[in-house]
């Protein structure tokens, strides 16, 4: 009772931030009220008490904590409780003359997120009216579909006053190819722009470029990239999480080991280490523990796109088809020009017999996106499933191989239909032919079966054996070359029969210890209410 009203709003708003930093939210915003409450009352009596002229007060109430600034508080507990809409409703009444950018800004965020595009755009032209070089307000335009050239109108005033400034306006362009999902055009646009002197070896440049060669399918660039990038920021946590899923799938499993305890030295507050150990994990066939670090890094970042495709994979690869496929469907959501997010969500379908279903999104995509190597392949992937439309799989795979000869999904696809076929001459120069500019493991080994299926099994040999070069984990590889090998040896089918079931028992043996550390890893997910 010793301090004044104005002193107890303060100590209110105090504690409130000290809890706040503590991250006891729920206690946070409920001082926060408190505090709310005070300044209300506090109101109430300098509107019924008149000033007395006294000079001290005025200094007093210029240093209160302002109203708005606690009520933006209170939302960004409620963002960390989850609590949206409670956020839209306190930001909501802050008068419109009020708001300053960031708390449009927020608003902003919110509305896209709750599917309200209209007052998210509303919010996001605000704060680009207040601060016309807001880069995040104009990508999240982009991102809602607004045109590049209306976001560019906002923006030619400023363009216009500040010297070397020019290349604002190509950087939105680069941006608005990339929200529309036409990648070729965007890694243009941004190679174009990464040549000016004020914008070259800009890191966040350098992260965009490695994520559209890697949406473009271009796995070796995109790599390039990323370790341009990291030199460059040794820091550098935003795009590794993509960075370590490309290394886990060339079978660069210690890179990636190593990649996620630096990123976790950086921070352990981010998707992108949990993601990088979670891919880990997932190409080691540990999907428990991929599912855990995956649902760790959504807790932790409920937007990571990449945490989505890690768990739906991992919860695919155990047999739990429907979760993954909710999991698919919101990565759709967040990225709808990502083809690997329709991939996985096709994959499912496959898995679970669901043809139609699969057709149908497979078409979707090939009509949104584009008739593209990518886009076709995908299309023919589902269209081999179906014994009727095997001739339609043939042409759109032949079409996507004349789009981009080195895709290597195309010709694995093609090379499976050849298979089917038994046509292995014109299986082994295409892959001759698609292996003439990259080394692939999963080519040299398809390679590698082609071969022994015409009898050349010392280049069968050498194939296996440069596929476990490229990835030392790969057990197809590794069967083909032991399978080899005992062809090779002087062993009659009674021994070999022995082999065969002394190696059978050894891997029941390894089953049962991955089926030891699943109920392990699935404890802990329990415990941590990820079910």
């Amino acid at each position: 009772e010793m301090f004044s009203p104005s002193q107890k709003y303060q100590l209110f708003v105090y504690h409130a931030d000290s809890l706040f930093h503590d991250k006891e939210y729920r206690n946070a915003v409920n001082k926060y009220i408190m505090a709310l409450q005070q300044k209300k009352s506090l109101s109430k009596t300098s509107k019924v008490r008149p000033s007395t002229g006294n000079a001290a007060s005025t200094p007093q109430s210029q240093c209160l904590p302002s109203e708005i600034e606690v009520k933006y508080k209170m939302a960004e507990c409620y963002t960390m409780l989850k609590q949206d809409k409670d956020a839209i409703a306190i930001l909501d009444g802050i008068p419109s003359r009020q708001r300053t950018p960031k708390i449009n800004m927020m608003l902003a965020n919110l509305y896209k997120k709750a599917g309200q595009e209209r007052s998210s755009v509303t919010s996001y032209k605000e704060v680009l009216r207040q601060c016309p070089l807001a880069l995040d307000a104009i990508l999240g335009l982009l991102s809602l579909s607004v045109k590049g050239a209306e976001v560019a109108s906002m923006t030619i005033n400023i363009i216009q006053s500040i010297p070397n400034l020019d290349w604002l306006s190509v950087w939105i362009k680069a941006y608005a190819f990339v929200h529309t999902g036409d990648n070729t055009r965007a890694i243009n646009t941004i190679c174009s722009l990464e040549k000016k002197s004020f914008l070259r070896d800009n890191v966040d440049l350098l992260g965009s470029l490695a994520d559209l060669y890697f949406r473009a399918g271009d796995n070796k660039n995109s790599i390039l990239k990323f370790e341009q990038a990291q030199m460059l920021d040794p820091y550098l946590i935003k795009g590794m999480d993509v960075y370590g899923y490309l290394l886990a799938r060339e079978g660069r499993l210690e890179d990636v080991e190593n990649l996620g305890c630096r990123l976790f030295n950086i921070s352990d507050q981010h998707a992108e280490p949990w993601v990088v150990s979670g891919c880990h994990s997932f190409y080691s066939k540990r999907y428990s523990r991929a599912l855990y670090l995956g649902a760790k890094a959504i807790q932790l970042n409920s937007n990571s796109v990449q945490a989505l495709l890690l768990k739906g994979a991992a919860l695919r690869n155990m047999g739990r088809v429907q979760e993954a496929i909710i999991h698919f469907r919101e990565a759709i959501r967040l990225a709808p020009c990502r083809l690997d997010c329709y991939e996985g969500l096709i994959e499912c379908y496959l898995a679970s017999n669901s043809i139609r279903e699969a057709m149908v999104m497979a078409n979707n995509v090939y009509k949104t996106l584009g008739a593209n190597a990518q886009t076709l392949t995908l299309l023919a992937t589902v269209c081999l499933e179906d014994p009727v439309t095997q001739e339609k799989a043939k042409t759109l795979l032949d079409k996507a191989l004349t789009q981009k000869p080195d895709y290597v999904k195309a010709v694995v696809k093609k090379a499976e239909l050849l298979s089917r076929e038994q046509k292995y001459e014109d299986g082994i120069a295409l892959l001759r032919n698609a292996l003439a500019n990259q080394s692939d493991c999963i080519l040299h080994r398809i390679l590698g079966d082609f071969l022994v299926a015409v009898n050349e099994y010392q280049e069968a040999m050498d194939q296996y054996s440069i596929a476990l070069s490229l990835d030392p984990n790969d057990q197809k590889s590794l069967e083909g070359l032991q399978k080899m090998e005992k062809e090779e040896s002087p062993t009659d089918a009674t021994q070999e029969e022995d082999v065969d079931d002394m190696e059978g028992s050894g891997e029941e043996g390894d089953l049962e210890g991955s089926d030891s550390e699943a109920a392990q890893w699935a404890d802990q997910e329990q415990w941590f209410g990820m079910q």
